[in-house]
């Protein structure tokens, strides 16, 4: 059984949204993190998708680009994330002013 293009699309478009809602809408890092995250593997999706449609590689090329930026965001955000949080006991992003002016 093969899945429609613009049922995948759709799909896609769906989790990007979430993903958004849930980058915005949280005040905690690690989900504003992981909202990012689903924002990437939709784009990811719609990339496989449209590799599939049009029998060609480079969408899923450009997947394992996704994937190494995702490994690399992951990595040094939840570095980042472990510091604020001994420097200030909290993981709300209204508290963290250190680079005001």
């Amino acid at each position: 059984m093969i899945v429609p293009y613009s049922h995948v699309l759709l799909f896609a478009g769906i989790l990007f949204a979430m993903g958004v809602v849930c980058a915005v809408a949280r005040r905690n890092l690690i989900m504003m993190l992981i909202g990012v995250e689903i924002m990437l593997n939709s784009a990811g999706l719609a990339f496989v998708a449209a590799a599939l449609r049009w029998q060609q590689l480079e969408g899923q090329v450009f997947v394992l680009f996704i994937f190494a930026i995702a490994a690399a965001e992951v990595s040094l955000g939840l570095a980042l994330i472990v510091y604020a949080y001994r420097r200030t006991g909290s993981l709300d992003p209204e508290t963290y002013n250190i680079l005001k002016w």
